[in-house]
């Protein structure tokens, strides 16, 4: 359990660490105080629905399915390694997170917003329903692979916005996001590796 679980974490980290709307939509309202906690809380709530669903349900029945596996392990692989070409492409010309800094909202507005900014993204159902979904369910430890990419989801948010005005600054510099993405391209080639090897066993 505890190598699918760091599997978990690191495939979570690696997906969820980026430079999107989302992420500059959340450092926004940790600079402005507004109802950051809350806006933290709903996104890694969300993310935590989304990995579940899809490590425990979908996952699953995909797992059952050699042929469905296959097909999971090699779109898998392939998307994995376009988010890892794309991470490589953001080191050559990165640049830095700019926070929104629109005026500011009430408590509903700013429910409304998160939950727009974050379930009316397609990219998040690929991220965590079909993606880790799909590698959770190859992992000798679903459940394990599940609490690691949740782990990393809720420790993203919550560090996010409780690092906010510390991060605002070096954020803004595109060398630490350049180096961020090193970090992720490395982290997503090396768990498409470990898709593509583990074709052998189907």
């Amino acid at each position: 359990m505890f190598v699918s679980l760091i599997q978990g974490l690191g495939t979570g980290a690696g997906l969820i660490v980026a430079i999107g709307a989302q992420n500059a939509f959340v450092l926004g309202k940790g600079l402005r105080g507004e109802f950051p906690w809350l806006v933290a809380a709903l996104c890694a709530f969300c993310d935590w629905l989304l990995i579940g669903l899809g490590v425990m349900g979908l996952g699953q029945l995909i797992a059952s399915q050699n042929s469905l596996m296959l097909l999971a392990r090699v779109g898998g692989a392939a998307f994995l390694l376009w988010q890892a070409w794309l991470a490589m492409r953001r080191v050559m010309t990165s640049e830095g997170l700019k926070a929104d800094t629109a005026a500011s909202g009430s408590r509903r507005s700013v429910i409304l917003a998160t939950l727009a900014v974050t379930l009316l993204n397609p990219q998040v159902y690929l991220d965590t329903v079909i993606m880790l979904g799909a590698i959770g369910a190859s992992q000798a430890s679903p459940l394990g692979f599940f609490l690691g990419a949740s782990i990393a989801s809720f420790a993203w948010f919550f560090g996010l916005v409780t690092a906010a005005g510390w991060l605002a600054p070096r954020l803004a510099s595109p060398w630490i996001w350049r180096l961020i993405d090193a970090v992720i391209a490395v982290v997503l080639l090396a768990v498409a590796w470990g898709l593509l090897a583990g074709m052998a066993q189907l």
